[in-house]
């Protein structure tokens, strides 16, 4: 077998091992509510240095879209609608999320231990 030929067999077959990979299944997960501008908890601790999910339910009647520029961090959701986003390992310090469609309604500020 040439050189490169079994390069490739072995990379193959060890990912087909199952190496263990960061699923969103199998991170912190945190269940964040988007009404009428209003997000609920108003303020959220999570700990430093771990990815976490954030699992975002719009119960309002309009759209919703939770965002933090300075993160990349922009979520639209309609009425009735769920998802979520997964946010990268944070450093301590206050993170402030909005609803971009009510900006002066309330927001959620994230503080990272």
């Amino acid at each position: 077998m040439a050189r490169p030929a079994r390069w490739i067999a072995l990379m193959l077959a060890a990912s087909s091992l199952g190496w263990p990979q960061a699923r969103a299944d199998d991170l912190l997960s945190y269940t964040v509510t988007l009404s009428k501008g209003r997000i609920n908890p108003p303020t959220l601790e999570v700990p430093a240095g771990k990815r976490i999910k954030l699992v975002l339910r719009n119960e309002g009647p309009g759209p919703s879209e939770f965002e933090n520029l300075d993160m990349h961090v922009e979520k639209i959701l309609a009425p009735g609608a769920q998802s979520f986003v997964v946010l990268p390992s944070l450093r301590t310090g206050t993170y402030r999320f909005i609803d971009e469609f009510h900006p002066d309604a309330g927001g959620l500020n994230l503080i990272v231990k």
